[in-house]
């Protein structure tokens, strides 16, 4: 079974590659979400931890398919 502290860190990666691989900059997607881009700094670093509700809004915004990410943390 995979240790908590790695699917965090899993999550994490997930996201950013997806906000990556969608071409926008943390400033971007921080503008969908109505936040400071430091908190999509904080939440890509692990510095601040995300809640379910702000995972899918982050997945809204990155335009990635929430299925998705739950198919890769559940390994």
């Amino acid at each position: 079974m995979v240790l908590v502290k790695d699917r965090k860190k899993l999550l994490r990666q997930i996201l950013r590659q997806a906000r990556e691989d969608a071409k926008l900059r943390q400033i971007d997607v921080a503008a969908l979400l109505d936040v400071p881009q430091s908190y999509v700094a904080k939440v890509e670093s692990g510095e601040r931890k995300i809640s379910f509700i702000e995972v899918l809004d982050f997945c809204s915004a990155i335009e990635l398919d929430p299925q998705i990410l739950i198919d890769r943390l559940s390994l």
